[in-house]
């Protein structure tokens, strides 16, 4: 089973997903935050995230948003300029400033949109093409209008987030059911995984998914792509060491790119912010309101072992 680490704007740029490779392992693949075409260009900072240095011994696939083909044929350059043979297309993001724009799960309700997409897609059959999406944008209903361009599109696989764009909570697995029996190309399942019994849970009830796609999980809990593949839960000490070394080198990068507190702090909370449910609330909220660096390590240093849930 296959272990794929979802992108999050804002948290998993290419310092975390460095990190995290070099202490935790586990993971197969790795995906970038969307790249989108913005202002007449693709912002800098989006380049810099999938530069193949900055990547070096991950495996990496970019992903792209879009609602056309224009945009898509910018974004498939710029990608490809960089030595990506790899590509995966956003049919998920729920972000009304996305959806109404028709990117994300906004081009769901669009099969036209799409099917002209996928056109381009197999115009560059040098490169493999993948796609991650929701149900639908408004209706859990939608996905099916697009089943048959989706089984014979060149996709090499499809992840499936089961909710539709507009609800940002609970999974629909009994639908997730009907879309696993429908879509022919290997799928993906994404949505609230947290721990290993579920993992075991999914893949007995559907032994032929592709491989299991995490984001907050993994966030929150760094270490279980790697118990996953062992088989086994980590100690709470073993757990914790990682955690920590993650920690300092996810510190010793901001302290080098940025000079004040500030900039620092707002980089190295969001570190943090899924780590709410594995440390007591006590601790994860002065490190969290800290609003200097001295009394941000002064909170760090009291991390203890029983801190660690």
């Amino acid at each position: 089973m296959e272990i794929h680490f979802a992108p999050l704007q804002g948290y998993t740029d290419f310092e975390y997903r460095r990190i995290h490779a070099r202490h935790c392992g586990g993971v197969q693949t790795y995906y970038s935050p969307f790249i989108r075409w913005e202002k007449g260009g693709i912002r800098d900072k989006d380049i810099k995230d999938i530069l193949p240095e900055n990547n070096e011994g991950l495996h990496l696939i970019p992903q792209i948003i879009c609602s056309d083909t224009d945009e898509f044929n910018r974004l498939a350059d710029a990608v490809q300029e960089h030595g990506y043979e790899e590509m995966d297309l956003n049919m998920g993001c729920p972000a009304p400033m996305q959806t109404e724009l028709m990117r994300g799960s906004g081009i769901l309700p669009h099969p036209m949109r799409l099917q002209a997409l996928l056109r381009e897609m197999e115009r560059r059959p040098e490169v493999r093409f993948s796609a991650k999406m929701r149900l639908g944008l408004e209706s859990k209903e939608e996905w099916r209008e697009l089943t048959g361009m989706l089984n014979s599109s060149c996709l090499q696989h499809l992840t499936i987030h089961p909710r539709i764009g507009k609800q940002m909570y609970k999974v629909d697995m009994e639908t997730f059911h009907e879309v696993y029996d429908a879509i022919r190309i290997p799928i993906i399942y994404n949505g609230d995984i947290t721990g290993m019994e579920q993992i075991a849970s999914l893949t007995e009830k559907f032994p032929n998914l592709h491989g299991i796609m995490m984001g907050r999980g993994l966030l929150a809990r760094p270490t279980l792509a790697r118990e996953c593949i062992q088989g086994k839960e980590m100690h709470t000490q073993e757990r914790m060491d990682i955690l920590m070394q993650m920690h300092q080198d996810m510190l010793d990068y901001c302290t080098r790119k940025y000079k004040a507190d500030s900039q620092i702090l707002l980089h190295i909370h969001a570190f943090w912010e899924f780590q709410e449910s594995q440390l007591e609330r006590k601790t994860w909220k002065k490190i969290m309101k800290a609003g200097n660096m001295k009394n941000y390590l002064e909170a760090i240093r009291k991390i203890s072992f029983s801190d660690l849930t």
